[in-house]
């Protein structure tokens, strides 16, 4: 079983041997993990506003912006951030260029990785509307599903869908420790204004899970539910 240490000792070594390439991709990643996420919250806070200006000008106007954002989000974004975790993966052993975060939107399973992306994010959203540690569940389980993606492109959504709950059974509450501890980093970004985050945090945190699917991909070859 991995432990966090572990984990974090060789994310550190494979980050700084291609810290630039690193730094880029991963911001890259957090703009569009987060797209979604914003925008539904900006969404929200302008509503109730034009709730009480009574101007429905502006609610359309809001509404196609967050469509539209939607849109980017799924045919471009997510994409991306299966390419970024090819990057992270690849750069376990190797040193990729910033070309590699275009690897989903190049592969010829583009719908495919854009179909899975989009079920994924999906699903967690649905179990997140019944209530908060169901969607929190279904995030660890889904956690794989990119790195996955990543490197079987053309692979069947509901066979990358399985690989991973496989992959995460036993460890879901291991994922969630190791996220939390990345709490003060995250912290310390907040009190930088995202300094630390784009140059440190979040690289170091997408290279720490990208050792974690090696550990996990590893584990799978041995038990056989991959080949």
């Amino acid at each position: 079983m991995w432990t966090n240490t572990e984990l974090k000792i060789r994310a550190k070594g494979a980050f700084y041997k291609n810290y630039l390439p690193c730094v880029l991709i991963a911001l890259l990643m957090s703009i569009f993990i987060g797209t979604g996420v914003e925008v539904t919250r900006y969404i929200g806070e302008y509503d109730y506003y034009i709730y009480f200006l009574n101007l429905p000008v502006f609610r359309i106007a809001i509404g196609l912006v967050g469509t539209v954002a939607l849109l980017i989000k799924i045919f471009l974004g997510n994409p991306l951030v299966v390419g970024g975790c090819r990057f992270f993966i690849m750069n376990q052993t190797m040193n990729p260029t910033n070309a590699e975060i275009g690897f989903g939107l190049r592969s010829q399973s583009y719908k495919n990785v854009v179909m899975t992306m989009f079920l994924k994010n999906l699903y967690i959203s649905l179990w997140s509307l019944l209530l908060v540690v169901p969607g929190i569940i279904k995030h660890y389980e889904y956690l794989m599903i990119p790195y996955i993606m990543a490197e079987n492109p053309e692979m069947d959504g509901r066979e990358a869908f399985l690989i991973s709950k496989k992959m995460m059974t036993g460890q879901k509450l291991y994922a969630f420790w190791l996220d939390l501890s990345f709490l003060g980093w995250w912290i310390l970004e907040t009190f930088t204004m995202g300094i630390v985050g784009i140059f440190f945090v979040q690289p170091y945190y997408q290279a720490t899970i990208a050792e974690l699917y090696s550990v996990n991909r590893t584990r799978a070859y041995q038990e056989g539910y991959i080949r």
